[in-house]
């Protein structure tokens, strides 16, 4: 039977909140296991492998799987990260690219040696639409998929509704955009933008129509999921909710919403779009 796994990241645990001090690691895994999530994911730079790899006990100690956003910032910086996510036994490796080539098809020979690497190792490998990254921009992103036939992405969508600055509604050009992307990403990841900013509040009543957007999207990209993959494939839905700036604050730098609740909001969302893409594939 397909499965949906659904992780929550170790930096949307954060709270950059002036005063108060961060929580401690262990603190963090007890609170994603306690709530019943699959499993952690982290973000690691060559130079923070370290400090990651000082995580794997508390992975074991809570019976979390492990999942990688990968920051390479050179060609070279891949193989270290993918040997730290096969020593984590991170169930994917996610890669948001500082290497950045002006145009797609001087970025193909970069894709297709990391490509290479991961599959030596035997590590799921995807390219993350994000901003400041190879992926920054949605035709970029269209662009080299063509070029690249065999890469596989994970969607982060907020990163191409402010690139773009989609409209609501959106319009059928994008659609059709977005859909080429799902069709592509094998991870989905939860957060809410509006066409100026990455990351909404969720209950709030001027930021419902986002809501149910990407609420649409990530139903289409599971029903796309499950219609291509194998019967007892698994996927990630990642709950990515950033600390600020990410999250936008007032003028006493407090955020405005309770991330850690919206976490567990998306988480339910997608449990419960999971539900439904079920019943849409038949």
């Amino acid at each position: 039977m397909q499965q949906l796994k659904v992780y929550q990241s170790l930096w949307g645990m954060e709270l950059r909140s002036p005063g108060v001090p961060e929580r401690p690691a262990a603190e963090s895994f007890r609170m994603v296991a306690d709530a019943g999530f699959d499993g952690m994911c982290i973000d690691p730079a060559v130079d923070e492998i370290p400090a990651m790899r000082a995580l794997l006990p508390l992975y074991r100690e809570h019976g979390l799987g492990c999942m990688v956003n990968a920051f390479p910032m050179t060609e070279d910086d891949m193989r270290p990260l993918l040997d730290l996510a096969r020593e984590m036994d991170a169930c994917i490796v996610n890669v948001i690219s500082g290497v950045m080539p002006l145009r797609p098809e001087e970025a193909v020979p970069v894709v297709r040696r990391w490509m290479r690497e991961a599959a030596d190792r035997d590590v799921p490998l995807l390219f993350e639409t994000h901003r400041d990254g190879m992926l920054n921009d949605l035709y970029y992103t269209l662009l080299l998929m063509d070029m690249v036939p065999e890469m596989r992405l994970c969607a982060d969508l907020s990163h191409f509704v402010v690139d773009r600055e989609m409209r609501n509604p959106i319009s059928e050009r994008d659609q059709q955009y977005i859909s080429k992307i799902l069709e592509r990403s094998d991870c989905l990841q939860g957060r809410v933008a509006s066409r100026e900013q990455v990351q909404v509040q969720l209950d709030f009543p001027q930021h419902q129509a986002w809501v149910e957007i990407f609420k649409s999207w990530w139903r289409e990209g599971m029903q796309a999921w499950r219609a291509r993959n194998a019967a007892d494939a698994e996927l990630v839905f990642l709950c990515e909710l950033g600390p600020p700036p990410y999250a936008i604050t007032d003028a006493d730098q407090q955020e405005l919403s309770d991330r850690w609740q919206e976490s567990l909001q998306i988480r339910d969302w997608a449990k419960s779009l999971w539900e439904e893409s079920a019943a849409a594939v038949g």
